[in-house]
């Protein structure tokens, strides 16, 4: 099993069409992910590599070819609007690859999607990929292994350093997810946690923060509260200084708030190993994981 897709995922990539876009719809598809339909305003009629139809609205797609789901590569300027088009033509999950998505598009996209029911991942994220199910993003599935351990992450390229530590380890995933580090995402660590918690093939999970806001903490207290599963975390940005934006647009310790330190205490405090180097991430969690 995973979380948030299944075989029954059916995906509409908007901006199919242009170079990432096109270059990652075919990753997917040669993963298996069942990439059923396109959308680029003005292109409708065309196909993707002689196959997959490209339409000029996501509701032409969801209505022709029942798409479910949108995975968006799409200009930081038109990606507010490509994510409500998908939500207001009936796709439930939208992954919102793009970086440099204006906060305050975020602002008005957050409440339209709460309206409908639909869950976001991202903006600027590398997605999520479920091994042996389907690749929603840009995640190598090279890296990836069917198995039983969950990941989450605000960093991509953390994402695939673990996961590819995970595999080499001999530790498959169950769902490795990178939900992005801007200060207004969708789906944040409690969203994936409490999945994980619920998802009975998901054994244990690793969770990857980073310095900046106060989701670790969040986290931390719902897995005290709620998890019995193994759990072991890292945090990025250990040697930030105050007021510098690292790397994410949420990634900014001020006023205090938002230290690594602080994120380690609450984790180290709800009974969760924090690793000091993502090398020790694997290590950490063969510790406490008894299989």
């Amino acid at each position: 099993m995973a979380i948030f897709v299944d075989k029954d995922t059916r995906v509409v990539v908007q901006g199919i069409t242009g170079r990432d876009g096109g270059f990652h719809t075919s990753e997917m598809m040669a993963y298996g992910t069942k990439v059923v339909a396109g959308c680029t305003p003005g292109r409708g009629g065309q196909k993707f590599e002689n196959k997959v139809p490209v339409f000029d609205t996501v509701r032409e797609a969801v209505l022709n070819e029942g798409a479910n789901t949108s995975v968006i590569f799409v200009p930081p300027a038109g990606a507010a609007g490509a994510i409500m088009e998908a939500a207001d033509a009936g796709c439930k999950l939208v992954v919102c690859i793009t970086e440099g998505v204006p906060t305050v598009d975020m602002v008005r996209v957050m409440p339209y999607l709460k309206e409908r029911g639909v869950r976001l991942i991202g903006p600027n994220c590398p997605g999520l990929l479920a091994p042996g199910i389907a690749k929603l993003g840009i995640l190598p599935a090279s890296i990836v292994k069917e198995g039983p351990v969950g990941l989450v992450s605000r960093s991509g390229t953390l994402t695939y350093e673990v996961v590819f530590q995970l595999t080499a380890a001999g530790l498959g995933q169950t769902t490795c997810l990178g939900i992005g580090g801007d200060p207004i995402i969708g789906t944040n660590f409690l969203d994936a946690i409490e999945a994980f918690n619920a998802d009975p093939a998901t054994e244990a999970f690793v969770m990857i923060g980073e310095i900046g806001g106060d989701a670790e903490e969040k986290a931390a207290a719902y897995i005290k509260a709620h998890v019995k599963k193994p759990v072991v975390s890292f945090i990025a940005g250990q040697t930030a200084p105050p007021g510098k934006r690292m790397g994410h647009a949420g990634a900014i310790v001020s006023g205090g708030t938002g230290t690594a330190a602080e994120k380690k205490r609450a984790l180290n405090d709800a009974g969760i190993p924090v690793a000091e180097r993502p090398m020790d991430i694997v290590p950490a969690l063969k510790s406490i994981w008894k299989r």
